[in-house]
């Protein structure tokens, strides 16, 4: 007796469903290890971000300033700039003190409130090689100059506590100035004391 020609075809039928379902298991399988992998690298990108970070604000100047106060200050609004013939600076502050800028402080007489601060970021200057005209540019990172208001804990500098975290491009890392006690600013600052002792008033833009 004749076995049903469906017989081969059913047979052929399983056979291709199996070979399916081994290959979407080895895709699968494949699939998990390069996320796997994309994790660990992104994951591990993130931890060493977060523990230069953790490096950086565990910093205290000698005048007791954390540099963890101003955490956040990459992103900060921009101030002002500035220029010498060694350094390049942009200034910027924290949301309580741009608020207070934009309010009309200090020109309309007010001080700035409790826990403004304002950070000057520092870099040496170098010409342009790319720009079709001279123009400085930063080269490397040198310094970020912190200023703090607490008039309780800096009562003898207008409420201004000052300190210097010098950077050191050749690590990567920064490191509180030992010379900069809580008034190191102070006697530059003296001569613009009627504007709360802040140079920079905040530009147009």
């Amino acid at each position: 007796m004749n076995r049903p020609v469906t017989e081969p075809l059913e047979l052929a039928q399983q056979e291709q469903k199996i070979k399916m379902r081994t290959a979407a298991k080895r895709i699968a399988a494949i699939t998990y290890v390069a996320a796997t992998a994309l994790f660990a690298i992104l994951g591990g990108a993130a931890l060493y971000a977060q523990g230069h970070d953790q490096d950086k604000y565990s910093l205290k100047s000698p005048g007791g300033i954390a540099f963890s106060d101003f955490r956040g200050y990459e992103d900060w609004a921009t101030v002002s700039t500035a220029h010498t013939d060694d350094v390049l600076k942009v200034i910027v502050a924290n949301p309580k003190m741009i608020q207070a800028y934009k309010s009309g402080v200090p020109g309309n007489g007010q001080p700035f409130p409790e826990g403004s601060m304002i950070v000057k970021l520092q870099w040496s200057p170098k010409k342009s090689t790319e720009a079709p005209f001279v123009v400085d540019v930063p080269d490397v990172f040198k310094q970020a100059f912190v200023m703090e208001k607490d008039s309780k804990r800096f009562p003898k500098t207008g409420g201004w506590g000052y300190a210097v975290l010098n950077y050191d491009a050749a690590s990567g890392k920064f490191s509180a100035d030992p010379t900069s006690l809580a008034d190191c600013g102070h006697m530059c600052h003296v001569a613009v004391k009627a504007k709360d002792y802040i140079f920079h008033p905040y530009q147009t833009r």
